[in-house]
């Protein structure tokens, strides 16, 4: 992350030593995430919402739905737009104010691995052709930050996209009613896609680190990840930090996906779909 966290140097010492030999402070194996867990409809002003835990990092997310002009570029398709807050009461290090660097680079992140990956059917989001469509606005709220806050925030997202209603839209009137309808938002279930976070730290390659291993990253590279008949497609990619990536670097990144991608697209399923 951009705000600057200062690790000890005997602290930052121990953590490389322990990656080298293959080992984490809190005992997992280096592929190894966190316990997940999900807590839904945590709001009752969203069209859907839902609370992501990756071990102590936790997001919230809501969705909420408006009726707006298309784009001139879309004329029968919804829009799409993400935010992510990064404030004092998930971290410390976290500033008030306008967002940050940091909010917004997750939260474009984010937007792109949705809109990548097909994820909406922003056709079905259509009112009325170049005059009314939908928008979804996914708002993104972190409320505490023990590290990956990328893949907490993503999941946080589709979850609650998948489970997300349309409001009742009065065709008399021409607005939307305050209530929702038993429409699901247009979600292409074979197209669900969720980011994974792969940090380099030393020579080590890890998954899911926790704040203090963030903090000592040498580079992180973001994927959204979906599932093609078994294996694992990359629709989008971000890459983090100051630290420069080889062509090696990449070959152990890509392995280290396919290897752990059945598990992984299995935990974050059931997350967001409850399957």
């Amino acid at each position: 992350m951009a705000e600057e966290v200062i690790i000890p140097n005997i602290q930052r010492k121990r953590i490389l030593e322990y990656l080298k030999e293959g080992k984490r402070f809190d005992g997992r194996a280096l592929d190894e995430f966190r316990e997940l867990g999900v807590e839904m409809n945590i709001s009752e002003n969203s069209e859907g919402s839902c609370s992501v835990k990756i071990g102590n990092t936790e997001v919230y997310a809501g969705v909420k739905m408006a009726i707006v002009t298309p784009y001139a570029d879309g004329p029968a398709e919804g829009t799409l737009s993400v935010g992510m807050e990064l404030g004092p009461m998930a971290d410390d290090d976290f500033q008030s104010g306008p967002p940050s660097i940091d909010s917004i680079e997750i939260a474009r992140v984010i937007d792109r691995g949705i809109r990548e990956s097909k994820l909406i059917d922003f056709e079905k989001l259509c009112i009325v052709s170049g005059e009314k469509v939908w928008q979804v606005s996914v708002d993104l709220y972190a409320v505490n930050n023990d590290g990956n806050l990328f893949d907490a925030a993503g999941l946080a997202a589709v979850t609650a996209l998948a489970n997300a209603k349309i409001p009742v839209y009065d065709e008399k009137e021409g607005r939307a009613k305050h209530e929702l309808s038993n429409v699901s938002v247009p979600i292409r279930k074979e197209n669900m896609c969720f980011n994974v976070t792969v940090h380099k730290i030393g020579d080590a390659f890890v998954l899911d680190p926790t704040k203090e291993e963030e903090a000592i990253s040498d580079f992180r590279l973001s994927m959204a990840l979906g599932d093609n008949d078994g294996e694992p497609m990359i629709s989008a990619m971000q890459k983090g930090n100051s630290g420069g990536i080889t062509e090696d670097d990449m070959e152990k990144i890509l392995k280290l996906v396919e290897d752990k991608f059945s598990e992984m697209f299995k935990k974050f399923s059931k997350i967001a779909t409850g399957k």
